[in-house]
């Protein structure tokens, strides 16, 4: 079969967790089966701008055929929050949506228009995350050949009766995990009819051999117990409240030498002091390393569909502190009993002090977490499972 996946962004150099599961779900369906695999996308890397920073028109990666478009205009953030608000005293109307939604980006005509050329020559289209143009319009362009993989969750965007339609389109629904299928399930209560995957998705975790916490200790210089935050630093993701949290457990906890150690991109400023530590953006191979060196892994966001780090921090054995506002990551921790979760800063002062604390219990939480990643995560199961999709819904739909 010949499969293409949809998505804003794609290559080496996005690390937005959408574009890399896209990415990466792509590369293992052409590595583990027979299907023509490739990828359609824009020439942005930045999502904030998506100014057009790669070049050329096609590019094959990892044994993936890239086709990319450029993005007609840059996203101008203050027109575009002006336009935000504009639009949300607007009310459920649906013309001033499409146009927050053409703001919103990454505004690429010309990769719609390729879509609808070229319909009929692929077997089906996988479109990656609801929030964008090139989902939105795409979807429109293929509908009935499409699996929507929305990595929907609690966000106001998705309230817009723009999606309403939208979410009619596609012929097969592609959840990342349990929690996703019931938020969609109840917001579009026709979805309910759709074939879909039953919550059974997610991304493969993949991590190397030979990760070493003593590497990154020497490389970094960084002694003693610390915490690990992986990802954009960044409002949205809550680091803000992160660093309030830790920054009232050290005040109550002047016994505790435990720091919080930072790696992403830095999108806000973070507070100067001793005990937080943010290395910026760092290789793949430092960022398992700081993993495999900390006490356990801490995740503030409320807004996560998957999260591909606590589930490679779980592979690693470490257990994980994560928001208990998102129902994802409680899920994950129910599932697994490989971690814990707050909802106050009293439930997050009593998790880290049980974490490091009790240590035996600790280690058998960094088990069970390896033990549910192995079954439920492992790129051979989801690609025998998407696999086993495309034959039953998309076989003999498209060009031989």
């Amino acid at each position: 079969m010949k499969i293409c996946f949809v998505v804003q962004r794609s290559g080496l150099e996005v690390n937005g967790g959408a574009e890399v599961l896209a990415r990466q779900l792509a590369e293992q369906t052409a590595l583990l089966t027979d299907h023509t695999v490739e990828i359609a996308t824009t020439k942005a890397i930045d999502y904030v701008t998506w100014k057009n920073e790669y070049e050329k028109d096609e590019e094959e990666l990892n044994g993936v055929l890239i086709h990319r478009f450029p993005v007609v205009n840059e996203r101008d953030q203050d027109k575009f929050n002006k336009f935000t608000a504009k639009m949300l005293e607007a009310g459920d109307n649906v013309e001033i949506q499409e146009e927050w939604m053409r703001l919103q980006g990454p505004e690429t005509p010309a990769l719609i228009e390729w879509l609808s050329a070229n319909k009929e020559n692929y077997d089906c289209f996988i479109f990656m995350t609801y929030l964008y143009y090139t989902t939105y319009y795409g979807l429109k362009a293929v509908g009935d050949k499409a699996i929507f993989i929305p990595t929907a969750h609690e966000e106001w965007p998705i309230h817009l009766k723009m999606f309403e339609e939208m979410f009619r389109l596609p012929k097969f629904y592609y959840y990342n995990t349990i929690e996703e299928k019931i938020l969609v399930n109840d917001l579009f209560p026709w979805t309910k009819d759709y074939p879909d995957n039953n919550g059974t998705g997610g991304a493969g975790v993949e991590v190397p051999a030979n990760v070493s916490a003593e590497g990154f200790r020497s490389k970094f210089g960084i002694e003693g117990d610390f915490m690990i935050y992986v990802g954009r630093i960044d409002e949205n993701k809550c680091c803000p409240e992160l660093f309030k949290y830790f920054r009232e457990f050290k005040d109550r906890n002047k016994d505790s030498d435990l720091k919080l150690v930072l790696v992403g991109k830095e999108i806000i400023d973070v507070p100067k002091s001793d005990d937080i530590i943010s290395l910026g953006f760092v290789s793949e191979e430092d960022k398992y390393n700081a993993i495999a060196a900390s006490r356990f892994l801490v995740l503030p966001s409320h807004f996560e569909s998957l999260s591909i780090v606590v589930l490679e921090s779980m592979f690693l054995s470490h257990p994980v502190l994560v928001s208990g506002k998102c129902d994802v990551l409680r899920g994950h921790c129910r599932r697994s009993n490989a971690g814990l979760y707050y909802r106050d800063f009293y439930e997050f002062e009593g998790s880290v002090r049980f974490l490091l604390r009790e240590k035996e219990i600790s280690q058998q939480m960094g088990r069970n977490g390896r033990g549910y990643v192995d079954e439920n995560y492992s790129w051979k199961n989801i690609v025998a499972r998407l696999d086993r999709i495309l034959k039953d819904h998309f076989s003999g739909d498209g060009k031989d």
